[in-house]
Formats: structure tokens, sequence, C-alpha cells
């Protein structure tokens, strides 16, 4: 299948709150503060959004309410991304209410704070299950529903610098995000004659979630991790968001098994994460 791709015209000329209209992303991990911004993000472009994380319903309610006030669709479902049969179910119900997805972004992610001596084989194995294999789940259930409908698409893999530059105390985090990357590429390479196209965006240290809550309570570690970053400033959700939206933009038509690393340069230098 050769997926048709719009005239590069036709694109330009399209007013980017329109440029993803038509189209239907699903995000996990969405009501985190990297995945609401990834979802706002997209919404503002146009894209209707299924949003899944595992809190209650009453939580995502204001981000549904705000993807509504942009004038787009939205549903949200509670899913553990760990569960296949759960993740499967998702996609069907999302696919049934709000069309085909073509943007599919697996977001959900937890971290130990353990280094090898440390962690215990449950906590081994739950981040695995929810970072590693949770988005095989949904990039895979994703890729398939495109096959079936013949339809081509974006997978945006939301992974981490660590994926290349081990860091203490996180252990099984790094290796998560390094088998995503992995991952990443397997997919692209096989999905990439279909028309659907695979990549991940690797963020450096990012002022938001947990990190942010300590950043609030320790305000010299955010000072200090900017200062060892050779822009001199931390990432912002939004910067993530940016960078997936660059990704599943419709004029991108040749980038695929690619990882945009976008940690400020700290890959450049021998760094070692304050307190971890």
């Amino acid at each position: 299948m050769n997926a048709e791709i719009a005239p590069f015209k036709t694109i330009m000329s399209t007013p980017i709150t329109q440029l993803l209209a038509g189209q239907v992303a699903i995000i996990s991990g969405a009501v985190g503060d990297i995945g609401s911004a990834i979802v706002l993000e997209l919404a503002r472009l146009g894209a209707d959004i299924a949003v899944g994380d595992i809190v209650e319903a009453e939580k995502a309610a204001p981000l549904l309410e705000q993807i509504q006030n942009l004038g787009r669709k939205a549903r949200y479902d509670r899913v553990d991304v760990a569960d296949e049969n759960a993740v499967k179910t998702w996609i069907g119900e999302a696919e049934a209410d709000l069309g085909v997805l073509s943007l599919i972004i697996p977001t959900a992610a937890i971290v130990t704070l353990a280094g090898p001596r440390e962690i215990s084989s449950s906590d081994w194995n739950r981040e695995l299950a929810v970072n590693l294999t949770g988005a095989f789940h949904m990039a895979q259930a994703g890729a398939l529903r495109l096959l079936h409908h013949k339809e081509s698409g974006r997978i945006v893999f939301v992974g981490s610098w660590v994926g290349h530059a081990p860091q203490p105390n996180i252990m099984a985090y790094c290796v998560s995000k390094a088998g995503m990357r992995m991952m990443c590429r397997c997919m692209a390479r096989d999905l990439a004659p279909e028309g659907i196209l695979v990549n991940e965006v690797a963020p450096g240290n990012v002022d938001a979630g947990v990190t942010a809550k300590i950043w609030e309570t320790r305000p010299e570690e955010r000072e200090w991790s900017a200062n060892q970053i050779p822009i001199r400033q931390n990432n912002m959700a939004d910067d993530v968001a940016f960078q997936v939206a660059y990704l599943c933009d419709p004029r991108n038509t040749q980038v695929t098994g690619t990882t945009v690393i976008m940690d400020g340069g700290l890959s450049l230098l021998s760094y070692r994460a304050k307190g971890v």
C-alpha cells in the first residue's frame, strides 16, 4: 500500500488551526503535564483527541473541557497501558466514537528511584510494563487499525535523552527508554511502506510533573539543573508538545525512524543529574 500524500501547496495554504483537521489523536498518560500539553497542542492544530490515563474521570474533566472549547471532539478512557486487552478495547472504542486514529502518541510513563543494586524485581517489572511494553501495546494496536483501514498515520513515542545517557538511580527508566528507541526504529522500518511514519522525541530535563513538584520546594535545584545545560534552560512541557506536533505535521513526509533529541545540548556533556 502506498498512502497518498496531500500536495505540498495544498498543505501550505491550510490555516495553522486546521493543519490537523480530520485527524484523530490518541494519547496515553494524557492527564499529566506533558501529556496534557501534547493534547492541547494537537487540538489547537485541529485534531480530535482520545485521552487516556489511569486517573479518575473527574480529574480528566477540565482537560476535556479545554479540548471542547477549542471546537474539537474528545473522550476520556481510564486505561492501564500495561494491560494489552485494555489497550485494544480503548483503541476500538475510541475509533468507533471519533474515527480512525491517525496520530498515536504513547506518553504514559513511571519512574522508580533506584539503581542496579537496590531496585526490586516488582518495581523493575512494573516500570518496563508501563514504559516499554505499554508503549508497544498502544503502537502495535494503533498501527494494526491503520493497516486494516489502509490509512497512513504517525506514531510518535515520548522517550528521553537517558535512553542513550545512563543516569544513576533510575536504571529501569533508562532501560525502558533505550528499548523504546529501538522499538521505534524497528516499527519505522516495517511500517514505512504503508505510509505510517514512526519517530521519537527525547527530552532532557523537563520542568513538569514530579520533577516540577520537587523543584517547587527546592528552587535551587531547578536553577542548578538549568546551569548544567549548554543552552542554560530546562525543557518545559510545551516544548515537548511542539516537537510532537512537528512530527505529526503532514508536511513531514520523509521523517521516520528518527529520534529528535531535545536536551539543550546535555548529550554533548558528561552529565549526572543532581540527587539521582
